[in-house]
């Protein structure tokens, strides 16, 4: 039940006014402010999301648990877990229901475990070096929400009957955040699952359905709380990262490599997608790369097995915070997103495909690459040319004393060509499990099978002053 199932549906021109008539909105040219500052650790984060009901067999907080040091050798430095709340029985849909359906806030579902449990999950985490967000639903309860005794906590019709927030969220009903009682009851919630569970972090579902000023009070009065709180906005709205958020979805990155490796368009749709967005939003904003996630169809089904890493591999060498969603590392292409949300369906950790990709090594790698070289932290992206740039995107990522290269083949033919105006002298191929063999030649020319990728490096070399 999240805002980008809602933004899918419809044009970005008419999400635009729908979001516009929902949020208190800020002057949206912001693009010569700064972002406001995060934590160090989050600009070298890896994100993974976790739906509990499918992550194990058991699908509860303790099968997550089970798992924390097989996570932790992955190299994912935060936990994002989907909500853990009791679902909502009243209009709900399919037969588990949305875990964005949410009863109580200040409770635990009971197939899920307990308190104890969620504190313990967090606790492992923590002793692995490991940040836990929690995922936060302010924009609406389920029908059946213990704040239900409350309805000026809800929008309401002319009549003065609760509403959804749009009409395909029947399963939920709208908060209503002219109420400053809820304002007190929703950041009194989040300051609880501090204290109590001791969460690092919340991902803010539909965040840009909820007035900017609400966001910038919870952010003022939970800094003050837990000092280096970080907030995810589950939204796309530049002016949400100047005061109250520390990084954003990039959904327009997103969708524009879906109609690159789906429906043929030109690779160079990516690139100019990307500087779109950098010359609209913060100065120093950082981003969330995702290519998969509870609200999409398997990148893996959408994209086949090697179309999916080379969406994968753009996204943890780009600027910004990369995210797997669960299963990504083993190549599971179990339904996702509708109807899914609703049922359980779990994930498939030991595919029987002879011949498949090594996932988890490569995600591990790519992984390990961006802890290891500050290169890829820094905001620093150089788009080149080249002579195939409708297949293949090439840039580099830099620093004073790093420089590495990485071209990708968006489409599933071979390719051959040449970087334009690019000095390829001491560059040499990071070798990575799963990159592509197929690459002959010195650079600048380059020959990569379909969907083949690969990383080239370099060390900067600086001439001491005389």
């Amino acid at each position: 039940m999240t805002f980008h199932r809602l933004a899918k549906k419809i044009t970005v021109f008419s999400l635009a006014v729908l979001v516009g008539s929902l949020v208190t909105r800020a002057d949206s040219n912001v693009s010569n402010i700064a972002a406001r500052t995060s934590p160090d650790w989050l600009r070298s984060a890896t994100v993974y999301e976790i739906f509990p009901r499918q992550f194990s067999p058991a699908g509860n907080l303790a099968g997550i648990t089970a798992k924390l040091d097989e996570l932790h050798d992955l190299g994912v430095t935060v936990l994002w877990t989907m909500p853990i709340h009791p679902i909502g029985e009243k209009f709900r849909k399919g037969e588990f229901g949305s875990p964005y359906s949410i009863r109580d806030y200040y409770a635990i579902d009971p197939a899920y475990g307990t308190l104890d449990d969620y504190k313990k999950l967090v606790a492992g985490a923590h002793q692995r070096g490991m940040k836990v967000f929690m995922d936060l639903v302010a924009n609406h309860t389920a029908w059946d929400s213990v704040m239900m005794t409350n309805k000026n906590f809800y929008k309401q019709d002319a009549k003065g009957n609760v509403i959804s927030p749009v009409p395909e969220w029947s399963d939920v009903a709208g908060l209503n955040y002219a109420n400053t009682e809820l304002r007190r009851y929703m950041i009194a919630m989040m300051k609880f699952w501090i204290s109590e569970a001791g969460v690092d972090g919340f991902r803010c579902d539909a965040a840009p359905m909820i007035p900017l000023d609400f966001w910038e009070q919870a952010r003022t009065e939970l800094e003050a709380f837990k000092p280096g709180i970080v907030l995810l906005e589950e939204g796309e709205q530049a002016e949400f990262l100047t005061k109250a958020f520390d990084f954003d979805y990039s959904w327009k990155l997103m969708w524009s490599v879906n109609d690159v490796l789906s429906h043929n368009a030109s690779a160079t749709k990516i690139k100019n997608s990307w500087a779109a967005s950098r010359a609209q939003w913060p100065k120093n904003a950082l981003r969330l790369r995702i290519s998969d996630d509870h609200d999409e169809t398997r990148a893996i089904a959408r994209y086949g097995m090697n179309g999916a890493l080379a969406a994968s591999v753009l996204m943890f060498t780009l600027d910004g915070v990369p995210l797997l969603y669960n299963g990504m590392e083993v190549g599971d292409a179990t339904e996702s997103a509708d109807p899914a949300l609703f049922d359980k369906l779990n994930i498939c950790w030991h595919p029987h495909a002879s011949e498949r990709p090594p996932f988890r090594e490569i995600y591990q790698q790519l992984i390990q690459l961006r802890k290891d070289y500050a290169a890829f932290r820094t905001d620093a992206v150089n788009w080149l040319e080249n002579s195939e740039d409708s297949k293949v995107v090439s840039f580099t990522r830099s620093d004073e004393h790093q420089e590495f290269l990485v071209l990708i083949n968006f489409t599933s033919r071979p390719v051959s060509g040449e970087l334009k105006n690019f000095n390829a002298a001491e560059f040499k191929p990071v070798n990575i499990r799963g990159a592509s063999d197929a690459v002959s030649g010195d650079l600048p020319r380059f020959q990569m099978d379909g969907y083949g990728w690969r990383i080239w490096q370099r060390t900067i070399t600086h001439t001491a002053a005389k």
